[in-house]
């Protein structure tokens, strides 16, 4: 693929869109990059703020013609114009026809279930990957999923996650929250198993998987757990990793099954958070949310410089075998949502855009609509280590 662009930055200047050009800027300035919005003058302003070295391309998010002009210029799309039920679809499907690889950070479950049935196909057919999820929602849940069963010898019974973080909720992350139960979409993607392809659940599975997670403490790590709350689409991107994982490399097994929740030291904190998380929920899915919308940050607003250098996430895995549990860990200082989501994405277009397609899961000419394990697996894990995130074994608490 030889094209004007290696990556088109759309949705450039919204919060986390600008957080990705700024990192671009600052690292990859030598590789052909544009940022892409609906408003020249907002693009120009983020290009003058700091000092872009990249092109302007304008392009709305439902002007059709454009979207394909932009499409067939680059090779790689890196999309954060969220929420993506309202702004994502004629991209994606423009990036399918026109044959350009695409990344994104949504953690829109039910959109991807409509995006796999409307061009999985088309995708695969064609060897385009388009990743979904690759930020904190989900990809240190799906990577280390995929770095935890790629360390032990042998069938996988089961992986447990506790997630362990700092930081904060941007306006764009609440707009989606709210809209999506405003547009009465988020029913589609809410089974346990809604991402997977059709004939890939086992008996078991169906049995033993739950997303149900109380309160107590973690056998073999310590500490409590109780619910995370984007353990839903979390759940939803690793089980279908689990499912394509036979065609990219090691096979989870017909019988693996996941389940994720939060991580705290104390059980005083777990209680407190767990009501906190539930009380959010119910004012999400009940008239109150449109009173109290106005309340949280707008779209474009997020955190403080400093409050996202003060972040962090921590990733633990509890893996089952037939020889027993041994756990891992995914890590990196930064707050997960907006400093690390913006690199993470970052990292996962230029795997596209860079490197050798053939030492991608799967090789040169696979494609569909993939996950970050199945489409970058241990290509962006390496790039993710030179940024500084950690992958390590940990060690059990008995």
């Amino acid at each position: 693929m030889n094209r004007k662009y290696k990556i088109v930055i759309f949705g450039a200047t919204g919060f986390t869109g600008e957080l990705c050009a700024k990192f671009m800027s600052e690292k990859y300035s030598d590789i052909p990059i544009a940022i892409a919005g609906r408003s020249l003058e907002k693009l120009e302003k983020i290009k003058n703020k700091h000092g872009l070295p990249f092109p302007i391309i304008v392009a709305d998010a439902f002007d059709v013609n454009a979207l394909e002009k932009m499409c067939k210029d680059t090779e790689v799309v890196l999309s954060t114009a969220g929420p993506y039920h309202k702004y994502g679809s004629d991209l994606l499907g423009a990036c399918v026809k026109n044959g350009c690889h695409y990344v994104d950070i949504t953690g829109e479950s039910f959109w991807i279930k409509d995006m796999i049935e409307k061009h999985h196909k088309e995708a695969s057919n064609k060897g385009v990957r388009i990743i979904n999820a690759c930020g904190f929602d989900s990809a240190p849940s799906d990577l280390g999923v995929f770095y935890a069963v790629n360390q032990v010898v042998g069938s996988v019974k089961s992986v447990q996650c506790f997630q362990a973080w700092k930081g904060e909720a941007s306006g764009g992350t609440m707009e989606t929250m709210f809209s999506s139960m405003d547009a009465k979409l988020a029913k589609g993607g809410l089974g346990k198993f809604s991402l997977n392809p059709k004939n890939s659940i086992s008996e078991n599975q169906k049995k033993k998987t739950s997303d149900k997670i109380k309160v107590q403490k973690i056998p073999h790590l310590g500490g409590w757990t109780g619910p995370f709350v984007m353990a839903l689409p979390n759940t939803r991107v690793v089980r279908r990793s689990a499912a394509l994982s036979r065609f990219t490399g090691k096979y989870y097994g017909d019988d693996f099954v996941y389940s994720e929740g939060a991580y705290y030291s104390k059980k005083g904190a777990a209680r407190k958070v767990t009501f906190m998380t539930l009380a959010l929920g119910l004012i999400i899915v009940s008239p109150l949310r449109k009173l109290l919308r106005g309340f949280f940050r707008k779209p474009g607003e997020g955190p403080s410089q400093e409050a996202m250098d003060s972040g962090f996430f921590k990733s633990r895995f509890l893996i089952e075998t037939q020889d027993g549990f041994r756990a891992f860990s995914m890590s990196s200082s930064g707050d997960p949502g907006y400093k690390m989501t913006s690199r993470m994405a970052c990292e996962s277009a230029l795997c596209l855009a860079v490197e050798n397609p053939a030492s991608l899961p799967g090789g040169e000419g696979f494609g569909g609509l993939l996950t970050p394990s199945v489409g970058l697996g241990n290509v962006l894990i390496n790039r993710l280590k030179n940024i500084g995130v950690s992958f390590k074994e940990i060690s059990l608490n008995n």
